[in-house]
């Protein structure tokens, strides 16, 4: 019964990682099918913003560390279903891509398949892969691989970069672009990405949940459109109506600067801003193109095989940056725009 998917209204889902930007819209996503959902974080205490997202006693923040693998035994027990969400842009303190991406991921995986949990959703990210010379991406191909070893049957997701209104792409270089009279492209803005709305990645989460996307496969999911770094910031700048000097910065340059930035960071204990640091692993990341494989779309393993049509940047982006403009959203240019 535990696995018996027929019933969402009786069956529990926990979700690591729930009360983050990813995934708050999956909570939403699952309690609006009428599941009960279990949020997995280290917090519980900061996750009470998702509780008006569905009824009375629906969703319930429990306290669970992917470092201690009893707490996260705990958290799946008596779910119907898992989805593992946890995951880092950068390391800090014990958080570490190894710990968080690939150590953590294995302990999930473990933690389901001792409670012959079944049905699985585990989120990784285009680009994972064990030859990558990116300490974030190889940790990231581990966990995947961890997940595909307890529960064969798992689904994983390789989204793009995810936009949303709580994104941490947009929103940092509409930041940037405000208070930045220059903004470095780095590669020379050449990397090309296929950014994705958290929304519809959510919405693959949930279909995959209820049975509907075959398993032990790896989907790539990205928007409907490609565009460069450049491409993205001029759009990111002509939303806010801001005019930095967009200066080209080549990647031996951005890996001496992103050094320099890890030093200020160690010196200052991790006080720089989020929004400047840059970091060496960052700058491997962008060396190579963040987009769905031609193999990914031969095969079906992308969103049109999953039957969701991808919203645009441009259908959502503009709704949350406008906040960025000299005037806000009081700004006369956004209804002439």
């Amino acid at each position: 019964m535990a696995n018996d998917l027929s019933l969402p209204s009786q069956q529990l889902v926990t979700v690591f990682g729930g009360s983050g930007f990813v995934g708050r819209h999956v909570v939403r996503a699952l309690v609006q099918r009428g599941y009960r959902v279990r949020v997995a974080v280290r917090r519980p205490d900061l996750a009470g913003f998702l509780q008006p997202l569905g009824t009375v006693g629906q969703i319930h923040a429990v306290q669970a560390n992917l470092r201690y693998p009893d707490s996260v035994a705990a958290a799946v027990k008596g779910a119907a279903a898992v989805v593992n969400l946890v995951g880092i842009l950068q390391e800090g303190g014990r958080q570490t891509f190894a710990g968080v991406q690939a150590n953590g991921a294995r302990a999930v995986a473990q933690a389901c398949a001792a409670a012959g949990i079944t049905r699985v959703v585990h989120v990784s990210a285009i680009g994972a892969a064990s030859e990558s010379g990116s300490v974030y991406a190889r940790s990231k191909a581990e966990g995947e691989a961890a997940f595909h070893a307890s529960v064969p049957g798992a689904v994983v997701l390789r989204p793009s970069i995810v936009f949303g209104p709580e994104d941490g792409f947009f929103n940092r270089f509409a930041a940037l672009a405000r208070s930045l009279p220059v903004l470095p492209l780095i590669g020379g803005g050449e990397t090309k990405f296929q950014p994705v709305f958290v929304g519809d990645v959510a919405e693959a989460v949930a279909r995959a949940v209820e049975g509907r996307v075959p398993g032990g496969r790896i989907y790539e999911l990205g928007g409907p459109e490609v565009k460069s770094f450049r491409e993205l910031i001029v759009d990111i700048c002509k939303v806010t109506d801001r005019k930095p000097l967009l200066v080209s910065l080549p990647f031996p340059l951005a890996r001496l600067q992103a050094r320099i930035l890890e030093i200020v960071n160690a010196l200052t204990l991790g006080l720089l801003p989020d929004a400047l640091m840059l970091t060496r692993d960052q700058v491997k990341l962008l060396e190579s193109d963040n987009v769905v494989s031609a193999a990914a779309v031969a095969e079906g393993r992308s969103f049109e095989a999953l039957g969701i049509a991808p919203v645009s940047v441009d259908a959502v982006v503009p709704s949350y940056l406008w906040r960025f403009r000299k005037a806000g959203q009081f700004d006369t240019a956004r209804s002439d725009a």
